[in-house]
C-alpha cells in the first residue's frame, strides 16, 4: 500500500499553451545569443610581444660622439647583445609581435631586428661611432 501512496501523491502539472511557447522563445534567444557570443569567448588571449629596446631616431640622435658607456646605458638603456668576444660594439635590437592588444590598436609587427642600432666604443670606452639610426621610427 505504501508504493500506491507515493504513486498518487506524484502528479503532473499541465503546462498550458502560452507558457510553453514563452519558455522555448527564452531558451532559443539565450541560446542565440551564446552561439553568436562564442567566438569572443573562445578566443585565446595572446600577450604582446616586445623584445629588445625600443628605440626612435629621437633618442638615437641624443647620443654623442665621445660619450662614456655609463651616459650611453643612461640615454638609451641596457643593449640587447653585449658580445664577449667584441666589448667595445654594443648592440641594440628590437622586435614586437603584436598580441591582442597589439591587434586591437593596429601595431604592425617588427620583425627580423629591422630595428637595429650598434654604438662602437674606442678603447677608453668613449662613444667613436654610431649606425643604424635610420632603421629606427622617427618618434
Amino acid at each position: 500500500m505504501s508504493h500506491l501512496t507515493m504513486i498518487k501523491t506524484l502528479t503532473f502539472r499541465s503546462l498550458n499553451h502560452a507558457s510553453a511557447i514563452r519558455k522555448l522563445i527564452i531558451t532559443s534567444m539565450l541560446s542565440a545569443t551564446v552561439a553568436m557570443s562564442g567566438c569572443s569567448l573562445l578566443s585565446v588571449y595572446k600577450i604582446d610581444l616586445p623584445q629588445g629596446t625600443a628605440i626612435t631616431q629621437e633618442q638615437a640622435q641624443t647620443l654623442q660622439i665621445g660619450m662614456n658607456q655609463n651616459q650611453v646605458l643612461y640615454t638609451l638603456g641596457s643593449p640587447a647583445i653585449r658580445d664577449t668576444l667584441e666589448p667595445k660594439r654594443w648592440d641594440y635590437i628590437y622586435d614586437y609581435q603584436a598580441g591582442t592588444e597589439g591587434d586591437r590598436q593596429g601595431i604592425d609587427d617588427v620583425k627580423n631586428a629591422s630595428q637595429h642600432l650598434v654604438v662602437y666604443f674606442d678603447d677608453n670606452g668613449l662613444v667613436s661611432r654610431i649606425e643604424g639610426i635610420e632603421s629606427l621610427p622617427s618618434s
